[in-house]
């Protein structure tokens, strides 16, 4: 292998699927080429949290191994994404002594300052999961964006901290650790989307990403090139499913198929005049109402983005976000969608797009996979963001913890120690 060949791999472990992303980067290339994909069903985990260790770590396992068997490249390292309304964002200020007389700005400097900003009172079970600088201010200076190199005294930094609850973390990390997969950085799952999806333009102008998943619906809002907010809301397309299983009287795998078939954000867009639809599960056939399908759908999608409403209204930017709304995620392929979303939250909106990559790129090219792709560029970068605290334990800590575990269930996966 030659010293610039790089391999990279995204996992974003979802509630509903686990999804895998392999890239690989040679010499001069800008963009990494898809040399391998995975999917599984995840029936492990409720709201982006892990509900079954076992569940979760059969998902994780079937869909690395159908990335490895697809790219050739045998998974050691990931990196991951972490979901869930656990996951919260808040605003801190560190400050720092430069130095008397005045000392440049280095490395360390902006280390120790960053790292000031992390000092805030959280509860015993809570960990920092990232720290994204906003602002510097140096000598009462405002607004510097990058300090490094300037001259000064003292130092400050306005940061957007996220932090997540530590054992649901630690289950995430247990999960992956239990295949023998060791997660190299945890990002947040909006986050992660965000790198895939959003332009710098847009970040700079002002945007928000909105990743409709099954059960969460995660939202990152940028600004001058800056992280501003982060939510996850407990609400997602597996709502729309539920619904209409109720609304219509259905089972849930027929309720899906009309959702993915037939359900639509906006109903004045339907060019089928029919007053009813069918639905052929194996062989039977089952027919609805239209109207009582739109009134489903709609009344789902009102709740949720009333919901996104009021997180922007939170931070002061609903409908006041020049580079508008991108959509991303399964939920986002529902038709009409970016439609919808222009009119309820009164901002341009449309589809995440990932670069166009090549290798297998043709499987990625959806708004499901938009969150992998994002951990896959992530990782290709180095990891850098902040590694939360269950992968900082000591190796014979985790050693021990897999072991008690797996000696329960040896056998059970293919790439588990006996």
């Amino acid at each position: 292998m030659q010293e610039n060949s790089r391999y990279a791999v995204g996992l974003d472990i979802g509630t509903t699927t686990v999804r895998c992303v392999v890239g690989h980067i040679e010499g001069p290339q800008v963009l990494p080429t898809i040399i391998g994909v995975g999917e599984c069903a995840n029936s492990g985990m409720r709201k982006g949290t892990v509900v079954n260790l076992v569940n979760a770590a059969s998902a994780i396992d079937k869909t690395l191994e159908a990335a490895e068997r697809m790219s050739g490249h045998e998974i050691h390292e990931v990196t991951i994404s972490v979901n869930g309304s656990h996951i919260i964002g808040m605003s801190s200020r560190g400050v720092i002594a430069v130095g008397s007389g005045g000392h440049e700005i280095n490395e360390d400097g902006l280390a120790r300052v960053e790292e000031a900003a992390t000092v805030v009172q959280l509860p015993a079970n809570r960990e920092i999961l990232e720290v994204t600088p906003r602002s510097y201010q140096l000598d009462g200076q405002d607004n510097i964006k990058d300090p490094l190199g300037m001259t000064g005294v003292r130092l400050e930094v306005d940061a957007h901290v996220i932090t997540a609850l530590g054992p649901h973390l630690k289950n995430l990390h247990k999960a992956c650790e239990m295949t023998e997969t060791t997660p190299r950085a945890t990002v947040v799952a909006g986050l992660a989307a965000a790198r895939a999806v959003v332009s710098d333009q847009q970040t700079e102008n002002g945007v928000v990403l909105i990743d409709i998943g099954g059960t969460t619906t995660n939202l990152a809002v940028y600004e001058e090139g800056d992280l501003q907010h982060v939510a996850v809301i407990p609400m997602g397309s597996v709502n729309i499913t539920n619904d209409l299983a109720i609304g219509l009287k259905t089972d849930l795998d027929i309720a899906e198929q009309v959702k993915l078939q037939h359900a639509t954000a906006k109903p004045s867009a339907r060019k089928d005049s029919n007053d009813t639809v069918r639905v052929r599960i194996e062989k039977s056939t089952h027919e609805f109402s239209i109207s009582d399908i739109d009134m489903i759908v709609e009344a789902r999608l009102e709740e949720i983005f009333e919901l996104i409403n009021k997180e922007l209204k939170s931070i002061g930017r609903a409908a006041k976000l020049p580079g508008g709304a991108v959509l991303s995620g399964g939920g986002a392929q529902l038709t009409g969608i970016a439609d919808y979303a222009r009119e309820a939250l009164q901002l341009s909106a449309r589809l995440g797009q990932s670069a166009e990559f090549a290798g297998v790129s043709e499987k990625v090219n959806n708004p499901a996979w938009s969150t992998a792709v994002g951990l896959m560029l992530i990782d290709l970068e180095g990891a850098s963001h902040t590694i939360s605290g269950p992968a900082k334990q000591s190796e014979a800590k985790k050693r021990f913890e897999i072991k008690n575990i797996t000696q329960k269930i040896t056998g059970v996966f293919s790439k588990f120690r006996s």
